[in-house]
């Protein structure tokens, strides 16, 4: 990031290609918006090189996307609230978001109750779509705390996805906008998988900048989103992205992902395992 320039980075859905090169198209019309506002240190292009997480606490951000478990657990009023995108994938209603638990497509499980002693893969175990999701899902079916035969994490959503196609795990819970983007551009990643149940939904991957923007930064950057909906110039970037707007949510939404966490501690079950 050259000096003087605010940090953006959009690291949370860029597989397949396509959505990382639509990703980086995203954000150069959101900056120079941005710049045309008045908005001073906008980086014309994104910082690829930052760790997703590190970007989260940067006293530099401008913009980026977290996941609604950290925020809820880790961020809380270290950062301010942006927007949340809306996406018009399968499993995506409004501004909610849920997983598909996904097995292997010859795989003999008929319902969730099926995958007792099953190994499932996780992305990250500080993920809601990956690990508070899921663990959400099989809470009903544990008994003493247990119902896995044994968790892996995987490091992505995609890596998931390739341990259960491949036998290394039976089991995954995978966004439904991860889903959605590969099903559409790289079919052959989930040609190998098939979805066994939806788990709850929470409010999505939540657009963040540092605790210490002022509200006319907020706004700057809340109408450049509403703008770039709603331009027919970028309606074909916003296809690709699945994109269909921005919501404006508070942080109590947000505690929807902790009640998911609670129920699933007060069903006997509070460590995915």
């Amino acid at each position: 990031m050259a000096e003087g320039l605010r940090l953006a980075s959009l690291a949370m859905y860029r597989d397949p290609p396509v959505i990382a090169e639509a990703t980086r198209a995203l954000w150069a019309d959101l900056a120079a918006r941005l710049t045309a506002a008045g908005l001073a240190g906008v980086s014309a292009a994104l910082d690829e090189v930052i760790a997703h997480d590190a970007a989260w606490l940067d006293p530099q951000l401008l913009l980026a996307q977290t996941c609604g478990y950290p925020l809820v657990t880790q961020l809380g009023a270290k950062v301010r609230l942006v927007a949340t995108p809306i996406y018009r994938h399968p499993g995506c209603i409004g501004a909610l978001g849920g997983s598909f638990v996904i097995v292997r497509a010859d795989a003999g499980f008929g319902a969730v109750a099926d995958l007792r002693g099953a190994v499932a893969a996780i992305n990250d175990w500080g993920s809601n779509s990956g690990m508070n999701l899921l663990r959400r899902t099989l809470a009903p079916h544990a008994v003493e705390g247990r119902f896995l035969g044994g968790v892996a994490e995987s490091g992505s959503h995609r890596a998931s996805i390739a341990m259960v196609a491949g036998g290394r795990a039976d089991v995954a819970a995978i966004d439904c906008v991860t889903f959605g983007n590969l099903a559409r551009f790289a079919p052959e990643v989930v040609a190998g998988v098939r979805i066994l149940a939806e788990t709850a939904k929470t409010p999505g991957l939540p657009l963040i900048t540092r605790g210490t923007a002022h509200d006319r930064e907020i706004a700057l950057l809340r109408g450049a989103l509403a703008d770039l909906a709603l331009d027919p110039a970028t309606a074909g970037l916003r296809d690709l992205l699945g994109l269909e707007g921005f919501a404006s949510l508070e942080m109590d939404d947000y505690d929807a992902v902790l009640a998911l966490e609670r129920e699933a501690a007060a069903l006997g079950y509070p460590v995915l395992g």
